[in-house]
């Protein structure tokens, strides 16, 4: 009996080279099964995404995740993390669904915001070995409920992950960002914030925080402006009203000279009137004078002219 020979699966070229069969590719989910997914309370809400919009917003050179997959073993699917928040600088920020370290490199900085479901320590102790054999330089863990140690910090030291010690000064440096954590109260209760300063004095803003400070700077501005505007009418019209003061003096002092001027005027005048008058008073007293001498002459005249005529009788 006959064998008969069973097909042959097409080989699988790729470039050059042959292959006797195509590679299988692995799946990296971007989400978790349903029945595994765990609720996220309103409160982790507004933490996670308090802080990643701040980072958002800070640092435009950086990619910023949240929640996503970060997957370091391209031979397991399975072994993946999703911090709350993960950066990486350096990178552009695009979308993505999931990250890949072996594509794209293990993120700077990883923050874990302790929920309900990830409270025990045996829990925490597993997930920290994950984020060991994940690649990730600084890992950050926030508990908003311990208030006596609300911050832990790791460190990737010699390919290990080493926490700091709590009484550490430098417990809450951010290394990777070349900030500060610090955490600040919110209407939702402790959130965890980053800051320029160690005392958390100067806080890097929200994009709202931010918009409310620019609104407000903005008002400043204006306000400001407005003043000046203001202040300049105000010393604008106190220049034109001490312009008109000066030209009512220019007017007052010019009406005064052709005062004095007219007076003087006047005085000539009168001076003139009365020296004409005192003229005319010696002619005319110089014209009697001259008339009396002349009857004064007409009589010796007379005189002389009788005494002869009696004279010549004799």
């Amino acid at each position: 009996m006959a064998l008969i020979d069973a097909p042959l699966k097409a080989p699988f070229v790729r470039g050059r080279r042959t292959y006797v069969r195509a590679p299988v590719p692995k799946h990296f989910p971007s989400e978790e099964r349903l029945d595994e997914a765990v609720p996220e309370t309103k409160r982790h809400l507004e933490v996670r995404t308090t802080l990643y919009l701040l980072l958002k917003d800070a640092f435009t050179f950086a990619s910023i995740g949240s929640e996503q997959f970060v997957y370091w073993d391209a031979t397991d699917p399975k072994r993946c993390l999703s911090p709350d928040v993960f950066v990486k600088l350096g990178a552009r920020d695009d979308t993505f669904d999931i990250w890949k370290t072996w594509e794209r490199s293990a993120p700077d900085l990883a923050v874990e915001i302790v929920s309900p479901s990830d409270r025990r320590d045996a829990d925490w102790e597993e997930k920290l070995e994950r984020y060991s054999a994940s690649g990730i330089a600084e890992v950050v863990r926030f508990d908003p409920l311990n208030e006596k140690q609300p911050i832990r910090v790791w460190d990737r030291m010699e390919d290990d992950l080493v926490e700091r010690a709590p009484e550490s000064t430098h417990l809450r440096e951010c290394v990777a960002l070349h900030l500060w954590w610090t955490v600040v109260d919110s209407d939702h209760g402790p959130s965890l914030r980053l800051a320029h300063d160690r005392s958390g004095a100067k806080l890097l803003p929200t994009p709202d925080e931010e918009r409310v400070r620019l609104a407000e700077e903005l008002a400043e501005e204006r306000k400001a402006r407005s003043l000046a505007e203001h202040a300049r009418m105000v010393a604008e019209h106190e220049r034109m009203l001490e312009e008109q003061k000066r030209t009512r003096a220019e007017q007052e002092r010019t009406r005064a000279e052709q005062e004095r001027t007219r007076a003087e005027e006047a005085r000539l005048a009168e001076q003139r009137a009365r020296e004409a008058a005192e003229q005319s008073l010696r002619e005319e007293s110089d014209a009697r004078a001259r008339e009396r001498a002349a009857a004064a002459a007409e009589i010796e005249r007379l005189k002389e002219e009788l005494a002869q005529a009696r004279g010549e009788r004799r």
